[in-house]
């Protein structure tokens, strides 16, 4: 008879438990497991700080005792601080170990190998979430819709929302105008089409894809920022990409051009952004995604809202992802019970 496997489902508010678990049930129709579900608060981080040792430090003791209790051979989680303490207490039992995200980032992987701990994670999970995101608050920017929205509902005022139908403040249509992608990878990529079907001008700079892009390729980042009136962010934060848009970058734009970022706030320097909004450089910009999470409430971006369209790191939420990210984990439980190659195994 086969054996029945153990695995514990730390879920959160967002990638429910109970999705994780169904996802399993559907990939091991024919396998006999078991699963103790556990809900961690939210928020366990603050929204993208990946720093193993900080994350959820209060939540160590729920997952030890979850994992002990059940003797558990596979641990799914999302956010759950998988930390030496973490596993040194759950094995020998526990050997695999499936993120929900885009990477383990709350995971010890020194400590994960030195306990013979196979850690896999969901590449691809919110990549479409985020390119919907991206497009949407460029749209919002150019048209300027959240600034009209708080002048009638917040307001109650018509008259005020006048202005915006007067040629100096009216906003742009993404039709022939001219957007930079900085990065092509999934999410960029999917902006890139999405820019093409409303018939902008799109231009990518990425030097790590080759082959067909939608767009027009261009050869250095200097170049794509001086053809650009909107620049929008889509590079991974390596040490190459930290600070990547700074004061110089950003006087390469078009006067009064666009900035959009939701990818990574470290790729942009908001020292140089404010600088750039007030001296009118730069007339608008999105921000998802931020330096410091959460954003503090000194951040000279609060005092520049009237150009700037904020959200809380909101790119990849939507239920698509979270239901994405339990069926991509509940496959990887799939294959290693099945004794197959795992797709998503950190090497």
């Amino acid at each position: 008879m086969t054996e029945t496997l153990r695995v514990v489902a730390a879920g959160d508010h967002f990638v429910l438990p109970s999705l994780i678990t169904s996802a399993i049930a559907e990939e091991l129709r024919e396998h006999p497991f078991t699963a103790g579900e556990l809900t961690l608060g939210w928020p366990l981080e603050p929204f993208g700080q990946v720093a193993e040792v900080e994350e959820a430090s209060d939540a160590e003791d729920e997952m030890i005792e979850a994992l002990r209790s059940s003797q558990a051979q596979v641990l799914v989680t999302q956010m759950g601080p998988v930390t030496e303490r973490v596993l040194a207490a759950a094995c020998p039992d526990l050997q695999l170990v499936v993120v929900c995200r885009g990477g383990p980032v709350n995971v010890n992987l020194d400590a994960a190998k030195t306990h013979g701990v196979r850690v896999c994670f969901a590449p691809g999970r919110n990549a479409a979430a985020t390119a919907e995101f991206t497009v949407g608050t460029m749209l919002a920017t150019l048209r300027r819709i959240p600034q009209a929205h708080e002048l009638l509902a917040g307001q109650g005022s018509w008259e005020a929302g006048a202005a915006y139908y007067t040629y100096e403040h009216s906003g742009l249509e993404l039709e022939d105008l001219p957007v930079g992608l900085v990065g092509y990878g999934a999410v960029g990529s999917r902006v890139a089409r999405v820019l093409c079907a409303f018939g902008a001008r799109v231009m990518v700079y990425d030097p790590y894809v080759h082959g067909e892009i939608h767009g027009l390729r261009v050869a250095t980042l200097d170049e794509l920022l001086r053809r650009s009136q909107v620049i929008t962010l889509h590079a991974r934060l390596t040490p190459e990409t930290r600070g990547l848009i700074g004061a110089r970058e950003l006087a390469l734009l078009r006067p009064g051009a666009v900035v959009v970022n939701v990818a990574r706030g470290p790729l942009l320097d908001e020292e140089a952004l404010c600088d750039a909004l007030e001296s009118g450089q730069v007339s608008a910009a999105a921000l998802d995604t931020y330096a410091h999470e959460p954003l503090p409430t000194a951040s000279r971006l609060f005092g520049l809202t009237d150009r700037l369209v904020l959200t809380p790191h909101l790119g990849g939420a939507s239920r698509a992802v979270a239901e994405k990210a339990a069926r991509i984990a509940a496959e990887e439980v799939g294959r290693w019970a099945r004794g197959e190659p795992l797709s998503h195994q950190l090497r």
